[in-house]
């Protein structure tokens, strides 16, 4: 198939080329009306009995959650004349802003002790937007917050609530990929000059990346007409984007040079470049495939866009580096290493460092097993620390003015009480007296502030709960798991944003299993497939997943601890970690590090089919391969920490998190662990019963 592809290539070079630039200012020119379309939410389960009593409020009672939430302050109390009449003014105007539905305040509801602080210095103002769409309702909180957040007369206004936080963490991310990609690139590509020692050469991932880029925002525009996509997705795409586009055109660039050195046409470099590297790109971009995939089995929005939008960025990466590189690479020819900078980088050493280094450690494989594992163990041990959460107004800067607000209501207000628990029993009008017992042992549970009187519409029955904690903290998810022990009428239904957060990590503890079993199987049997034996793929995800615990025990260290902040940036220490950002840097990790795994095993089976020793096989490989990992994963770590820069906590720890699981797996796993492994198991390493091997591909 690679032969016929490569030429196909040659043959067609210039049309190919021709098509695939076409395409991408295409994709360039839809694909960027995605911004503005894409949600901050999607962290709920959507079967879930939260999602079904949140059906009941929305479609029964009619209940909507306020797009907005101003909290309105005053030194002189809240029901001083002036104070009264001015917020009556205040709520006056915001009722006649566009997109306002209506509102509810401490005022106009008639003094609700709930709508006030404890101090009685600040009352809430509700902003119900007339229309759900996830788009309007970021809108209408963009321009409330402008217009009114500050001075309004003798009252300090102070915007909260769903559409503020949205535009505030959509706005903060577009603004922070901006300077990250300002650092990123030109730093990524001064580096390939150094690695590639030539211009032209170095030109060469950035079209792979960006090209990867633009034909991905396509892919998630057109989904946003069919689905909610997460606004966190865009991180993954530029990061993945610019990742294996220099991953990938390393390798494809380092094989086509090393063809034409060793004296091969143009022609025939391309077709031999097509069929081995081109090879390992494919099966190296179907196993991140395969391991991203996973993310789309989970229940969270959140969760399922990193899975679309990584699928589609490693494809469109692919893509360029199997037909529109080679194609561009044949209409060069020799010219891909005129405007020379470094000559040592033009031609491959057979025998050097990096060969040394795997003979040194197959020398002494036991003692340099024991010591990668020690240093792993280390590095891992602060996950016993770990504690899960979900994504709240505390992921934005302190000094943010929506993370303000926010911060404001949970010091001054007594209860969440625009975040109340909801119980709804369907049928429940005939039940009053049960349903009042059953409040009752509510309300004596520990958190609880107050629980509402029963409200009945129809023959079904409302029941709000107020509690004291973050709605989507461990201690929420404890709260909501004790009131769901309660003896409660038939098919009582327990809502609200606890409940949602309780039901949400319920859902992605029943999927895990399911996500965990079809990684391991898919990776076991694509890397059976590539190299043709059962020891080193089973080798191969052990590795990783020591190498993923060394990563998510650092990352429990500085993002629950709170150390290492002079590295990483300020943000906001809460004692926990986001669920789905903890997911995506492991599901992330172990696809990159596959990556890495076939780009050396590739080079090693070549060497091994051709009637090399397994020591021999292993020196060689190394030397060939070592070289394009570790520079393709300093520039990809560089990618990726190039995201500590945001202010949002969970794409910096997305960005720290991958940047550390590629350089601890491109060094002590890849350099050390690997050779002495395949030392120590030595032939054995190709073992696999002989009825098995003609499902495997020949090098």
């Amino acid at each position: 198939m690679f032969e016929k592809l490569g030429s196909l290539i040659v043959k067609r070079k210039r049309l190919i080329f021709s098509l695939f630039l076409v395409a991408i200012f295409s994709a360039g020119a839809i694909g960027t009306s995605v911004f503005g379309k894409l949600d901050s939410g999607g962290y709920n389960d959507p079967k879930s009995d939260s999602a079904k009593a949140f059906e009941y409020l929305t479609d029964v009672f009619k209940v909507k959650d306020p797009a907005v939430v101003l909290v309105v302050e005053t030194p002189n109390g809240v029901n001083d004349p002036a104070v009264v009449a001015t917020a009556a003014k205040l709520e006056q105007s915001i009722k006649g802003e566009a997109g306002v539905g209506s509102t509810l305040s401490y005022w106009s509801a008639g003094g609700a002790p709930t709508l006030k602080s404890s101090d009685e210095n600040s009352a809430f103002l509700f902003i119900y937007s007339e229309d759900v769409e996830w788009d309007n309702v970021q809108s209408l909180g963009k321009r409330i917050q402008e217009k009114y957040d500050g001075k309004f007369e003798n009252l300090t206004v102070y915007a909260s609530g769903t559409g503020v936080f949205a535009h505030a963490i959509n706005t903060k991310i577009a603004n922070d990929l901006k300077l990250s990609e300002a650092i990123s690139i030109p730093l990524t590509f001064i580096l390939l000059v150094f690695v590639f020692g030539g211009l032209v050469a170095s030109a060469m991932p950035l079209l792979v990346g960006v090209s990867a880029i633009l034909g991905s925002l396509l892919v998630i525009y057109l989904l946003t007409l069919f689905t909610g996509v997460s606004v966190f997705a865009l991180n993954l795409i530029t990061g993945l984007g610019l990742g294996l586009g220099i991953d990938y055109s390393l390798l494809v660039v380092n094989r086509f040079r090393e063809e034409l050195h060793s004296g091969k046409s143009v022609d025939e470099a391309i077709k031999k470049t097509v069929a081995t590297a081109g090879k390992t790109v494919f099966y190296s971009g179907l196993t991140v495939v395969i391991t991203l995939a996973a993310l789309m089995l989970f229940p969270l929005m959140f969760l399922k866009s990193f899975g679309y939008a990584g699928v589609t960025v490693v494809i469109m990466a692919v893509l360029g580096a199997l037909v529109a590189l080679p194609a561009l690479l044949a209409i060069l020819g020799k010219r891909i290493d005129k405007a020379v900078v470094r000559k040592g980088a033009l031609t491959p050493k057979e025998d050097g460092r990096w060969a040394q280094t795997a003979r040194f450690v197959m020398r002494k494989p036991v003692s340099v097993v024991v010591l990668s594992l020690v240093i792993l163990t280390v590095l891992a041990a602060p996950i016993k620390n770990i504690v899960f959460s979900q994504v709240d107004s505390r992921v934005l800067p302190a000094s943010n003015p929506a993370a303000y607000s926010a911060q404001l209501i949970t010091e001054r207000f007594p209860g969440q009480e625009g975040n109340p628990i909801e119980a709804i029993i369907p049928g429940g009008a005939s039940k009053i007296e049960q349903i009042n017992k059953y409040t009752q042992e509510i309300a004596k549970v520990s958190g609880v502030v107050r629980v509402g009187e029963p409200q009945i519409l129809g023959n079904d029955v409302r029941v709000i709960a107020i509690h004291d904690m973050g709605p989507r903290t461990p201690d929420a998810e404890a709260l909501i798991k004790q009131i769901r022990l309660i003896p409660s009428p038939d098919q009582t239904l327990i809502g609200g944003v606890a409940a949602d957060y309780a039901d949400t990590q319920i859902g992605i503890a029943k999927t895990m299993p399911w996500a965990l079993t079809w990684i391991a199987i898919g990776v076991l049997l694509l890397l059976f497939v590539f190299t043709g034996s059962l020891i080193l793929p089973i080798k191969a995800v052990i590795l990783n997943i020591l190498s993923l615990a060394a990563t998510l025990g650092v990352i429990t260290w500085i993002f629950v601890d709170g150390n290492l902040k002079w590295l990483v940036g300020d943000f906001t220490t809460t004692g926990s970690v986001d669920t789905g950002s903890i997911i995506l840097v492991a599901v992330v990790a172990f696809g990159l590090s596959m990556d890495y795994e076939l780009f050396l095993l590739s080079r090693i089976k070549e060497e091994h089919d051709a009637g090399r020793s397994n020591i021999e096989s292993v020196a060689t490989g190394l030397q060939r391969s070592a070289r394009i990992i570790t520079a393709a994963a300093g520039l990809l770590a560089i990618v990726f920490a190039s995201f500590v820069l945001s202010g949002v906590t969970s794409i910096k720890m997305l960005g720290f998190g991958v940047a550390f699981a590629i350089i601890l797996d491109a060094t002590l796993v890849r350099a050390l662990l690997v050779p002495a492994l395949m030392r120590l198991f030595g032939e054995r390493n190709w073992w696999a019963p002989k009825q098995l091997k003609r499902f495997t591909i020949d090098h």
